[in-house]
């Protein structure tokens, strides 16, 4: 890593900053250099060590661990590592994900670079193109100048309405296309706080809150993300009963609000604005949005075009008798018709961040990797057997941490699809309801806070430039903690109190 210098220093010498001479010394990073000696370290470790014990269920049935398994597991920990640390860009790291796979036979490498075309990672792709209409038609600066017009100059707020934004999008629409949408809003809102390209920490915590409140409001409803219908579907399948739309959200939107109030407390507290108000600002933004005019055409057109996309996705989970298409290719449609349209160009398409589509690449090969070798069953019985003999609160909270850690690794479907059914197995064995399983369950599976990889909002974040990975993760360890405290006192009281069964025998009451 080269030596950075300073902004004054680099315009001196004539040259951009971070940029060194062709005789300019380069000084060693002994810190990059450490980190990836021990990422490479704990991958030998875990390859070249005996064979693990076999995970063993309740039941009595063993999970044996293969020697791709054990390399999955590898592969987990020098991922982490890199990503965490950003010792290489995460996109490269993604790319380190295939290749360490395919050479080291623990998947065929048309299997695993496969992954990196999943319907899903495409589905981040035409996200991010729709960030990318909405700024360049004009409506991010339209719909920023109306949200401040509302909300006033103080910091604060500004950091409210925003959250609040976010979290309410997520009612009704998938929370990657609300990170993209309201993404080119909140750099429009930034550039109105800041014209200085340097990070602050408003930027830090507006987009960063951006990501955790995305999660936090996605649980609500199964218009969210997808998970919701999946668990729901493990849990009819186990159990039996189902659970209907409403059913979730009366139990998920208390800890949903609650999440996005505290959020908004946390960042506060975390990344204080180094200004508490912006003076003059509504006045400012007042005439800026005069000055836009009238709504144009390519701006109807572009709100048409998402809204007929959107409603689409909302409408094939709110009535299933409706023809499923492809949530992907719904949203790349809006990618086409863009371009057909005229509304983008081909330079629009060239500046697409394919760092951030390479790291979700990535994190998808890495989870099918972990669940096609079986690690990942492996793991969720063996951590979730510590909890066998613990009393209840203990094991919900066990598997719901679990969840978390894996969502953070992860897509959160794979987390949910890994846990859940050993989750809903072991749980007779102490006691445990399942209702109170699906929904702790689903509220960490929702809100990863660690990782850039753990959800697309996370990632789309990351393309504001306003924070590092390690940023990213130090802050989400103590909103980790946050959420587990909330959720405690959910399953302990709220829930409970609701009329949510919590022990084996308790009769739910209908919402």
């Amino acid at each position: 890593m080269v030596d950075r210098t300073s902004s004054a220093d680099a315009a001196q010498a004539g040259r951009k900053p971070g940029i060194p001479l062709d005789n300019e010394p380069r000084r060693v990073d002994l810190r990059r250099i450490a980190l990836i000696l021990f990422g490479v370290f704990l991958f030998t470790v875990i390859y070249l060590s005996p064979e693990w014990a076999p995970a063993v269920d309740p039941e009595g049935k063993e999970f044996l661990l293969s020697r791709e398994g054990k390399a999955a597991l590898a592969l987990f920990a020098i991922t982490v590592v890199f990503w965490v640390s950003e010792v290489v860009p995460i996109g490269v790291t993604a790319i380190m994900i295939g290749v360490i796979q395919s050479l080291f036979l623990i998947r065929p490498a048309r299997v695993a670079f496969t992954d990196f075309m999943d319907p899903s990672v495409w589905f981040i792709f035409g996200s991010l193109i729709i960030g990318v209409a909405f700024t360049q038609t004009g409506l991010t600066r339209r719909l920023a100048y109306r949200m401040l017009i509302v909300v006033g100059e103080r910091t604060s707020m500004i950091y409210l309405g925003c959250f609040i934004l976010t979290s309410a999008l997520t009612l009704i629409m998938a929370h990657t296309a609300v990170a993209a949408t309201v993404y080119p809003l909140f750099l429009a809102i930034l550039h109105l706080y800041t014209d200085d390209e340097t990070p602050t920490k408003f930027g830090k915590g507006l987009f960063m809150g951006m990501a955790f409140v995305a999660g936090a409001g996605s649980i609500i409803t199964l218009l969210g993300a997808a998970r919701g219908a999946v668990a729901i579907g493990f849990f009819a399948d186990i159990t039996g009963r189902t659970v209907g739309f409403f059913e979730l959200t009366y139990y998920m939107l208390p800890l949903g609000v609650v999440m996005t109030l505290l959020l908004w407390g946390y960042f506060m507290l975390y990344y204080p604005p180094e200004k508490k108000t912006i003076p003059g600002l509504r006045g400012r933004v007042t005439k800026l949005y005069e000055g836009l005019g009238p709504i144009s055409t390519r701006e109807i057109l572009t709100l048409i075009i998402v809204a007929v996309a959107i409603g689409l996705l909302a409408a094939q989970t709110l009535f299933p008798a409706l023809p499923r298409f492809d949530k992907s290719a719904v949203i790349l449609t809006t990618t086409v018709l863009f371009f057909v349209f005229g509304i983008l160009k081909l330079e629009d398409l060239e500046a697409t961040p394919w760092n951030i589509i390479l790291l979700f690449g990535g994190a998808m090969s890495i989870g099918f990797c972990l669940w096609q070798t079986g690690a990942a069953e492996w793991l969720a019985i063996e951590w979730l057997g510590l909890f066998e003999t613990a009393p209840a609160i203990v094991f919900i909270l066990g598997i719901a941490f679990f969840v978390m850690i894996m969502t953070n690794f992860i897509m959160n479907v794979a987390a949910i699809a890994i846990s859940l059914p050993v989750a809903l197995v072991i749980a007779p064995y102490v006691d445990v309801s399942p209702d109170v399983v699906l929904y702790a369950s689903l509220a960490t599976a929702g809100m990863p806070f660690l990782l850039l990889v753990g959800a697309a909002p996370n990632a789309i974040a990351y393309a504001s430039k306003q924070f590092t990975t390690r940023e990213f993760f130090t802050a989400g360890v103590p909103a980790s903690i946050l959420l587990m405290a909330v959720l405690g006192v959910f399953v302990w009281l709220i829930w409970p109190a609701m009329g949510m069964p919590v022990l084996v025998g308790e009769a739910a009451v209908a919402p």
